[in-house]
């Protein structure tokens, strides 16, 4: 199975009881199939429910120019979020939608199969860290997810919110996190050729 193989799947299952109040429409993830890093946020906005493509609104523009400035390219990372429907109103993630989502993001990695994944915010840090701490606790530090590194970053909406470039604040503080990520990133090696996750209790696609 390809990533477009899994994404037709997607739009051509129902989506489950516990996802009914996010919107119909899929916004699946985009990038480089074969990404050493997958960046994964927390559910698509208004603007990205329109267009169907992950982190193309504002703080999507935002996310390219951090990336660009530490010389990373967004077609060479796959992009995605752990909902992939957007919540009426932009709300948080309910704990329900995020393990009825899960297993859609865990087939993406299994396909993809990174060697880091960037989380950005608190919601995909806590699934994949397993903590309950929230991101300025746990921002610019590694965890390990399955053998895979998790390096979790603000997620670009807040520096948004947050426009202050002094030293010790988020816009500071996220440009110590990108710079980390891409020294990680120019020392990978060769991907594994096997991507294992535990997915014992998982019936199917949801």
């Amino acid at each position: 199975m390809t990533l477009s193989d899994l994404e037709q799947q997607a739009r051509n299952t129902p989506k489950p009881a516990a996802l009914a109040e996010l919107s119909d429409n899929l916004v699946f993830g985009e990038g480089n199939p074969d990404a050493d890093v997958v960046i994964v946020g927390e559910a698509p906005g208004e603007d990205e429910d329109l267009l169907g493509r992950p982190f193309v609104g504002r703080a999507g523009q935002l996310l390219d120019r951090i990336l660009e400035s530490a010389h990373i390219e967004r077609e060479d990372v796959y992009i995605t979020n752990i909902l992939k429907y957007r919540p009426p109103g932009n709300r948080n993630p309910k704990p329900e939608e995020i393990e009825a989502s899960a297993p859609l993001l865990l087939e993406q990695l299994r396909l993809i199969r990174p060697q880091i994944i960037a989380t950005l915010g608190n919601f995909p840090t806590q699934y994949f860290a397993g903590t309950k701490e929230g991101i300025t606790k746990t921002r610019g530090r590694w965890f390990s997810w399955h053998g895979v590194r998790v390096f979790p970053m603000f997620h670009p909406a807040y520096l948004l919110r947050n426009p202050s470039r002094e030293r010790g604040s988020p816009k500071w503080l996220m440009w110590q996190d990108i710079r980390a990520l891409k020294a990680a990133i120019d020392e990978l090696g060769p991907k594994p050729a096997v991507f294992v996750v535990d997915t014992a209790r998982q019936e199917g696609l949801f």
